[in-house]
């Protein structure tokens, strides 16, 4: 998978690799598909273990430093694995279909980030980004969603926050898989600086505030760059 990618993962081959009979490998997979679903599943938890596991050394109120320690784990992880990153990540295998089963692990990362924000709301700790002249209005639609993404566990967070939580998410992964896929090369030579900002940024856009304090203000009228956590 490392070096010709996932599309080209055959039983036969790896039974080959393996110096066993082509039958045999059927004992433990019945099928190139089962195989797949199971590298998947244990990637997405090796990446969900990584992210929880960040997110785990914060402290609970530092919601700005948990989202940063959580976006960061997801791209030393994505560095390391760059294989594991792009079958989870990368163009969908032809022919394969991933399970439900997979939804669990799939959901761990997505998961971890909503808890983030979450919190911050509970705690006072969320304000909108942008000043009331700037700041765009939810269509009925984005509304609707926002809404329904409650049950998800967004419980008691405003409906823009809500939606600012997804870009930023989409925004996350882009980030990462320009880097894994090759998308700087030749661009940008400071990867690490411009990710660590671009994860300040995202943070900044959510409206995640550096400390839960109740006078707080809003996160871009007080300053033009993004908080340092």
């Amino acid at each position: 998978m490392a070096e010709e990618g996932a599309s080209s993962i055959s039983l036969r081959a790896i039974a080959r690799q393996l110096g066993m009979v082509s039958s045999g490998i059927y004992r433990y997979f019945k099928s190139r598909d089962e195989l797949l679903t199971a590298l998947i599943v244990e990637a997405y938890e090796d990446l969900g273990t990584a992210v929880e596991a960040a997110d785990g050394r914060c402290g609970r109120g530092d919601f700005a430093g948990r989202w940063r320690a959580c976006c960061h784990a997801v791209r030393r992880w994505a560095l390391a694995h760059p294989a594991e990153y792009a079958l989870i990540y990368g163009s969908p295998v032809p022919g394969y279909r991933a399970p439900e089963e997979t939804n669990p692990s799939a959901s761990r990362v997505a998961l971890a980030l909503v808890a983030i924000v979450h919190d911050a709301a509970t705690a006072g700790a969320v304000r909108a980004p942008f000043v009331p002249e700037l700041r765009p209005s939810l269509s009925e639609r984005a509304a609707a969603e926002a809404t329904r993404l409650e049950a998800v566990g967004f419980s008691g967070v405003p409906q823009d926050t809500v939606t600012r939580a997804l870009v930023a998410w989409t925004q996350l992964f882009g980030a990462v898989s320009f880097e894994v896929f090759g998308r700087f090369t030749g661009i940008v030579e400071d990867v690490d600086a411009v990710f660590d900002q671009s994860v300040r940024e995202i943070s900044a856009f959510v409206g995640i505030l550096r400390s839960p304090t109740p006078t707080a203000q809003n996160v871009i009228s007080r300053a033009p760059s993004a908080p340092q956590e």
